[in-house]
């Protein structure tokens, strides 16, 4: 027996009909509860800001890839701002002007021709023959201690120091040690036997 040549027949195809139709009313009202706002009075008004304007930068092609700005850097308008990483040559008798003197050879500064000599005679300390990478204005700062104060004349290129006003009235003064007291007060916690 051959089969049948008529279509597959499914029992309550009509069902079938139907459940599109319930679901496309099904979203329709979904789609159709929104939350309504209420619209702004007209004597109300909206400070908006103004859009910002950006700020043209003229740049430059460098290399493939790579777009530079033209424009200087901090470092480059405020030269204490430039980034120094310094080893001064290892001698024996190294003193604090010789390290100051090393550090600003490349910096575009001098040192002032009235410096305190006191400052530049000083020993140098072995923490100070390495010094970096550091703000030049820090390594300076560093370099002198804070006994003294950095004084820079942009005019001239000239860095200066001056002693410390905090410092020059008040020397310094060591603390003096203190007292173990532990074997003069008695005990804070007492055993009592019962």
């Amino acid at each position: 027996m051959r089969p049948s040549c008529q279509p597959f027949r499914i029992a309550g195809r009509s069902h079938l009909i139907r459940l599109p139709g319930l679901l496309l009313a099904a979203m329709a009202s979904g789609c159709a509860m929104t939350n309504a706002v209420p619209p702004t009075p007209a004597s109300e008004a909206i400070d908006i800001a103004p859009e910002a304007v950006p700020e043209f930068v003229p740049v430059t092609r460098y290399g493939r890839y790579t777009l530079v700005e033209l424009a200087p850097t901090a470092a480059q308008h405020d030269l204490l701002l430039q980034v120094v990483d310094v080893e001064v040559p290892g001698t024996l008798g190294a003193t604090v002007g010789d390290a100051l003197r090393h550090l600003v050879l490349r910096s575009g500064y001098r040192l002032c021709d009235e410096q305190s000599a006191d400052l530049l005679a000083l020993p140098l300390p072995a923490a100070h023959y390495r010094l970096g990478p550091v703000l030049l204005r820090d390594a300076l700062l560093t370099l002198a201690g804070p006994a003294w104060d950095l004084q820079v004349d942009d005019g001239e290129r000239k860095v200066c120091f001056i002693r410390s006003l905090s410092e020059a009235h008040m020397p310094h003064e060591p603390k003096p040690p203190e007292i173990n007291r532990s074997a003069e007060s008695p005990p804070l916690i007492r055993e009592v036997s019962p």
